[in-house]
This record gives structure tokens, C-alpha cells and sequence, in this order.
């Protein structure tokens, strides 16, 4: 007899196939994504274009064989153009080797160390500016050589130049940039079938062939020989060490946080594959990738989102496409430099400009917008634009802390009269000494000889706070005045004072409201205490709700329920004082001809009196009497003749009810299964009772079933022909 394991499943390949099937086309396409970005990025920071191309070979076979994503593509980054022309101006581009082979070690540190994500700890909103003050230093430098001149990678020096760049523009080159970013803004309104070939190949082919037609001078991109020839060894720099160090570590963090962001985006785009990066090997196989671009003449690399996003879209399912794309660009720089020396420079001016401007994204933008930091956003990418990507990132994370700060301890405190003789404190928050100014003005509005109500909903509470405000209990006190405590919050007063400060927590509030007593040995009445923790914690919550209810009620629905102490009708139906009219019994059972004069009463001042909109009964798991029923238990007591009220169910229940059916499906054992058929039966009864028929005609009044299931804490709907879920946002899910 065969098994699951005894072949593969029909939708895989074997390696080979999935290999030629998938990988190998798929590489072909981000390698045309990536040789012109390559180059592009080589140009732009002033390093030899040889450069660009050893990092996009390196970034694709080093970090696709060592790295820890299967499907990220590694090569020059446009994140790091500015760092890394600072490097080459301040130290010369062998220097810049060897800085880069100090990143890559920094990298493969930051790996073994496994801090991997806490590097995703950095604000998005400062990455996502960081991004938005480089993409507009790319483009103002580009500018420049898009219309003839020389790239500069100082914002402040590409705008003074501009005015002499203007007067002094070579035609060719404009002309052939301006068609390249035609191009590459208008290659996504094509048709699908056309859109599959890569923008950017396009571009770059089609403004190659024009500067071969225009009769005007057009720059082209210098290539002394070919790739092997033009491989540079590293070289220890000159000058502060300290700065050098600086440096290396800007390109460190800057490449980890780009492809560590970009990793978590290919996963997500890939969430059903079940398959996730090793943050902390991707960092090893970076810093590796870094390491031998540095030793034999590369730019830095990182993983880059756009190439992972080609890669995706392409159909790729292995890391053998990274390495194949490598290949394919070392094919490509060997056998023909020729081709790459016939690439105009506005071409490759023009790809990055618009690669420039669509690193500002204005989702990031209305994001911060939404989320308050857009103050954060535009510091960030002002001090980038304008002084330095490194600067900029420590604004942008000063500003963002600064501003959580702001937000995680800011509390409210507010004194109010609520009558002549009465007055209400409440405190609101994260409760530290950056209250005090607050506090004590708020404090002093209050008279000597008022009866004060201090409300706290305090989540932290410092020693400073917990002394100025008992300072003050004992000053209220000796002047006449009363004061009462109402602790709503998860931290208390008592708490500070028997130890040091500590985050309370809501999950151990809603605990301490929600669960049950735990029996104990001492002579505590827990009715006693249960009040007592209620007068302390939430009554004065409770108090206001009640206010509006003191003359009469309004419920919504009348809740029929068992009267076992498990089920909690308030908790969970999510409900207040005043919305339920509660009606408990054993069994959650509906007598039927009048046959209980308390249950007839319900339903008639429910109904009649109440004008309650709908009508619920809910039954529960493991429920006692169901389980008497099932078994026909017979006590010999009053109890037999209650439950002969649910024989009607039990004989359904027996022949089959499309309900217990329904239940069966969902797992639901026999006792439950007729719990659920009970609340079925008892629902065909309401529907039958003349006073219920009057509203459900007249008013519209709903009839619905529940059932909880105690094991897992849900509710289920019970019809009177099935079952079914309800999702949390409400919405009824039927089994299919």
C-alpha cells in the first residue's frame, strides 16, 4: 500500500526541471533589471563602472549561496550612492574597498551576534524618509550629468550649479534622457504582453541606438578594458581612522536595515509559500557578499526590493536564480564590453533620476501624516538632502524617540467640581514626575474642605508621582477634607509604595475583572470581598451607566440562558448594564402551554412591557442537565419533572435533527450535540407562543440560538436547521 511519502506530490518538480522551468528564465529577466541599475549606481557615485558590474556578480552568487533567502536578489543599492561618494571624495576609491570589506565584516558580526531583528527595531517612518532625502539627492546630481555635465552628489552644490548647467546644456544628452524617463513613465501604460520586457532594458537600448543616429556629441560611459582588467585591489586610507570607522559602519547599517526591510517584503509577498528568510544568516551571507566585492574592486551590495520583487514576478522558486543572474552579468561584462562602452551617460542620468524620485513614496508620506510623524519625515529628509545620510538618520531616530516618549508618558489629569460640596480627580496615564507641574495645578483648584474622588486609570506609577499625591492626601486631610481612591488601572497606589515602579499590564486588569474566585482555606467571604474589590476598582465606572438607568430600563433582548455559573451572559455578548433582560434555568428550556408561570411572566413583560427587539436562547458545553437527559437519569425528584420539559428535544435529537448533524460535522460530541439541538427545539417553541408570534409580526422581533463551548470560550449560532460561526468582526460563517 502506498503512501504520501512514496512519491512526490504531482505539483513539485524535481530540482533540474524546476531549475529549467522556473529559475533559469526567470534570472535572465533580473539580470536585464539589474545590469543597467549596476552601472547606473557605479556612475552616480564617481567609482569605476567595472564596479557597479563586480558587485552585481558578487551580490548574486556570494549572498545568493550564503545568504538566508531564497529568493532576494543582492547588488548595488541606490540607498548607498550618497555614503559611498562621500567615501570615494574624502578617500579615493581603493580606500573604498577597503572600507567596504570593514562593512561586510561589521555585517557578518551583526549575523553571529543574531541581532538580526533587532536592526528592524529602527522607526519605518526615518527609514522611509532616509530613502526619500536620498532619492532627491540622486536626482539633484543627476540632473547635471542629464544635460552634459559632471554628477554631484552634494545637494547644496548640484543646486548652485544648476544656473551655469542651464546655460551650458549639451542637447544630445538632454535628449537622450528625457526619452529615458519617457520611457520608464510611460512603459507601465503599455499592454501586459509589452510590459513583460523590463522598462529599464528598454530604456537603456533604445537610447543607446538613438545617440548612434544624432548628429550632435552624446558622453558615453568609460570602460578601459574589460571586466578582469579592470579589478582593483584594496587599499588601507589615509587620515582619522575614526572617520574611516564611521564610515564603515554607516554602510554597515544602511545595507543590514535595506535588506533586512527588503526580506521582510519578499516574505510577505510570498506568505503562502511557508517559507521565511534566516534574518541573521542573510546578514552573514551580505557580509560575505560585501567582504569579496571589497577584495576584488566592488561597490557594497545589499538586497534590493525591486530586484526581489523582479525576481518574484518572474516566477522564480529557488536561490539558484540569484547566482544565475550573477552569472549572467559576468557573461555579459566579459564577452561584451564593447555594448557597455556604447551606453550614453544621460541614459544611465536619467534611469537614476526617476529611480531617485520613486524612492519617495507618498504612501510613506500620507502615513506619516496619519500616524502623527510626518515631523519626523521631514526632518529626516531634510538633514539627508542637506547635510548627510548618516546625520539624517540620527535625527530622524532622536525625533522618533522623542516623540514616543512624548506619547507613552504623557498623562491626563483633570479636576472637576461635580457638585457644591463634591470634586472629582482623575489621572490618566503613565503617572512619573513629568506630571507634577500638571498635577499640582490641578490639585490647587481643589477646596480644603471638599469630599474628593481621585479616578486613577494608571499604567506606571513613579515614586516622585506616588509622594506628591500622598503628600497632598495628608495635607487635604488635616485641612477638613475627605478624599477616596478608585484604582481602575493596572497599577496602584499600594504597588509603588511596597516596591519599586513597574509597567502594570491590562491582560492582568482584565483577569483580575473577569476571572473567577479561587476557593481558599481562609475565613475571607468572597461575596464580601468581590464587593469590596468592586467599590475600590469599578464602581465609579459603572456609577455614570447606571445614572441614565435609574428610572427605567431599555433592554435589547431577552437572553434565555442555563443557569450554570460558567456562562457569563454580559461577557460574552459583550454587553452592559441595561442591554440584557436575563432569564436563567436549568436547561435553558421554554415549557410549552404556560406550563411555567415565571418563564410566562418573562416573556410577557419582555416583550410586551420592554419592547425588547429580539429574543435569545443560549445553551452551553458540558451542560448538566443535557447530559441527565441523554443518559435519562432519573433522581426521583423535582428535577425529572423539569427536564420532561426537554424530551421533545431529546426525540429530535434521536431521529436525527439536521442540527445535531450540523454538529457532528464540527467535532461536537453527543451531549453537546443535543445542546445545541435543545436550543433548536426550545427556538420552535418560542416561535410558536402567542406572545412572541404578536412581536416577532408586529415589530419585527428576532429569534436566535447560541451555544458556548466553555473548552475554547466561543460562541456559536444555532438555527433551527444548522449551525454556524461568527468571525470576529461579526459576520456569520455557515459551514459549506
Amino acid at each position: 500500500m502506498s503512501t504520501d511519502t512514496d512519491q512526490p506530490p504531482r505539483t513539485s518538480l524535481p530540482g533540474f526541471a524546476a531549475l529549467v522551468r522556473h529559475d533559469l528564465p526567470a534570472s535572465f529577466v533580473v539580470f536585464l533589471v539589474s545590469l543597467p541599475l549596476s552601472i547606473g549606481i557605479a556612475v552616480a557615485v564617481g567609482a569605476p563602472v567595472a564596479a557597479g558590474l563586480i558587485a552585481a556578480v558578487v551580490g548574486g552568487v556570494v549572498a545568493g549561496l550564503f545568504g538566508g533567502s531564497t529568493l532576494q536578489v543582492s547588488g548595488p543599492t541606490a540607498s548607498l550612492t550618497v555614503v559611498v561618494a562621500e567615501s570615494i571624495n574624502q578617500f579615493g576609491w581603493a580606500a573604498t574597498c577597503f572600507i567596504t570589506i570593514l562593512a561586510g565584516g561589521l555585517q557578518i558580526l551583526f549575523g553571529l551576534s543574531r541581532i538580526a531583528r533587532g536592526v528592524l527595531a529602527i522607526a519605518p517612518v526615518v527609514v522611509h524618509a532616509m530613502l526619500a532625502g536620498i532619492g532627491i539627492v540622486i536626482a539633484l546630481g543627476q540632473v547635471h550629468v542629464l544635460m552634459g555635465g559632471d554628477s554631484l552628489t552634494s545637494s547644496w552644490d548640484a543646486i548652485i550649479a544648476l544656473p551655469h548647467q542651464l546655460a551650458s546644456v549639451h542637447p544630445g544628452d538632454l535628449c537622450i534622457g528625457l526619452v529615458v524617463i519617457a520611457i520608464l513613465l510611460g512603459w507601465r501604460r503599455l499592454p501586459e504582453p509589452a510590459r513583460r520586457v523590463p522598462a529599464p532594458l528598454v530604456a537603456v537600448v533604445v537610447a543607446t541606438l538613438l545617440a548612434r543616429v544624432l548628429p550632435v556629441r552624446v558622453e558615453h560611459i568609460t570602460l578601459n578594458g574589460s571586466l578582469p582588467a579592470e579589478l582593483h585591489l584594496p587599499q588601507a586610507p589615509h587620515g582619522s581612522w575614526a572617520t574611516v570607522a564611521l564610515m564603515a559602519v554607516t554602510i554597515a547599517l544602511i545595507a543590514s536595515v535595506e535588506t533586512l526591510l527588503s526580506a521582510v517584503a519578499v516574505d510577505r509577498m510570498r506568505q503562502n509559500s511557508g517559507r521565511r528568510t534566516d534574518l541573521d544568516r542573510e546578514l552573514l551571507g551580505q557580509g560575505a557578499a560585501n567582504m569579496v566585492s571589497g577584495l576584488i574592486g566592488g561597490l557594497p551590495v545589499a538586497a534590493v526590493i525591486v530586484r526581489g520583487i523582479a525576481n518574484l514576478e518572474a516566477g522564480a522558486r529557488t536561490r539558484a536564480l540569484t547566482m544565475l543572474h550573477g552569472l549572467w552579468i559576468l557573461l555579459f561584462s566579459v564577452a561584451l564590453v564593447d555594448v557597455v562602452r556604447s551606453i550614453p551617460k544621460a541614459a544611465l542620468a536619467g534611469l537614476l533620476i526617476v529611480v531617485g524620485i520613486q524612492l519617495i513614496k507618498l504612501a510613506h508620506i500620507r502615513r506619516a501624516q496619519r500616524a502623527g510623524d510626518l515631523v519626523v519625515y521631514a526632518a529626516t529628509a531634510f538633514v539627508v538632502v542637506c547635510w548627510n545620510l548618516l546625520p539624517g538618520m540620527l535625527v530622524g531616530l532622536t525625533l522618533a524617540f522623542g516623540l514616543l516618549l512624548w506619547r507613552v508618558v504623557r498623562v491626563s489629569v483633570v479636576a472637576e467640581e461635580v457638585d457644591a460640596r463634591r470634586w472629582r480627580v482623575t489621572v490618566d496615564g503613565s503617572f512619573t514626575f513629568l506630571a507634577l507641574p500638571r498635577l499640582t495645578a490641578e490639585l490647587a483648584k481643589v477646596p480644603d474642605s471638599a469630599d474628593v474622588v481621585v479616578e486613577m486609570t494608571v499604567d506606571f506609577m513613579d515614586h516622585a508621582a506616588y509622594d506628591a499625591v500622598q503628600d497632598w492626601v495628608d495635607q487635604h486631610g488635616s485641612a477638613g477634607g475627605t478624599v477616596e481612591f478608585v484604582e481602575v488601572g493596572a497599577v496602584r497606589m499600594a504597588d509603588v509604595a511596597d516596591g519599586p515602579p513597574a509597567r502594570g499590564h491590562s491582560r492582568h486588569l482584565l483577569d483580575e475583572v473577569l476571572g473567577p474566585w479561587r476557593r481558599t482555606a481562609t475565613d475571607v467571604d468572597p461575596i464580601v470581598a468581590g464587593v469590596a474589590a468592586y467599590h475600590r476598582s469599578h464602581a465609579h465606572v459603572v456609577r455614570p451607566h447606571l445614572g441614565v438607568l435609574r428610572d427605567s430600563q431599555q433592554p435589547d433582548s431577552l437572553f434565555v440562558t442555563c443557569a450554570d455559573s460558567r456562562i457569563v451572559p454580559n461577557v460574552i455578548t459583550n454587553s452592559g448594564p441595561g442591554d440584557l433582560f436575563t432569564v436563567r434555568n436549568v436547561g435553558n428550556l421554554i415549557p410549552r402551554g404556560a406550563q411555567d408561570s415565571s418563564m410566562e411572566a418573562a416573556l410577557i413583560y419582555a416583550l410586551d412591557k420592554l419592547d425588547v427587539r429580539s429574543v435569545v436562547v443560549c445553551g452551553h458545553s458540558g451542560c448538566g442537565a443535557m447530559g441527565a437527559l441523554h443518559s435519562e437519569l432519573v433522581t426521583g425528584s423535582q428535577l425529572d419533572d423539569w427536564l420532561a420539559h426537554a424530551r421533545p428535544s431529546l426525540e429530535r435529537f434521536r431521529l436525527g435533527h439536521p442540527v445535531a448533524v450540523a454538529a457532528v460535522a464540527a467535532g461536537f460530541g453527543p451531549v453537546d450535540q443535543l445542546g445545541m439541538v435543545n436550543v433548536a427545539v426550545q427556538l420552535e417553541t418560542l416561535s410558536a407562543h402567542p406572545v412572541v408570534r404578536r412581536g416577532v409580526q408586529e415589530r419585527g422581533v428576532v429569534l436566535s440560538g447560541l451555544f458556548f463551548d466553555i473548552a475554547t470560550a466561543r460562541v456559536v449560532e444555532v438555527t433551527v436547521d444548522g449551525i454556524a460561526e461568527i468571525d470576529h468582526v461579526g459576520r456569520v460563517v455557515r459551514p459549506a
